[in-house]
């Protein structure tokens, strides 16, 4: 038992931090999602090709608009900012779909591998 707060102290600081470096990170001022400012290699790419329209047209809207207000040096209201608590779900909307992937291009290794061998 003596364990048990000491898990549940750390994991509040942990969860704490998370939300401060989201903050910090400023993606969210310009109303984006984390997996939106995520690096495009040839898998991510493929990736977003995938996504359902509804996820693929969101994403677009919300890198437009930050495009927009990067250029003209602003932000968004603060009661448009991309909250923490309310993306916790979603903020890694490429996962499922990145894995899969990732997946089907290591399985299409192996086989060339093996046909090569």
């Amino acid at each position: 038992m003596a364990g048990r707060p000491a898990v549940t102290v750390s994991s509040k600081w942990l969860a704490g931090f998370q939300k401060w470096y989201y903050n910090a990170a400023g993606f969210n001022k310009l109303g984006l999602m984390q997996d939106d400012t995520i690096y495009e290699i040839e898998d991510v790419k493929e990736t977003i090709r995938r996504l359902p329209e509804n996820i693929y047209n969101d994403r677009m809207f919300r890198i437009k608009r930050a495009l927009d207000l990067t250029m003209r040096h602003q932000i968004l209201p603060k009661e448009q900012w991309t909250k923490y608590e309310e993306v916790e779900q979603d903020k890694f909307y490429l996962e499922p779909y990145l894995k899969e992937v990732i997946r089907e291009r290591k399985e299409k290794n192996g086989r060339r591998k093996w046909i090569k061998g």
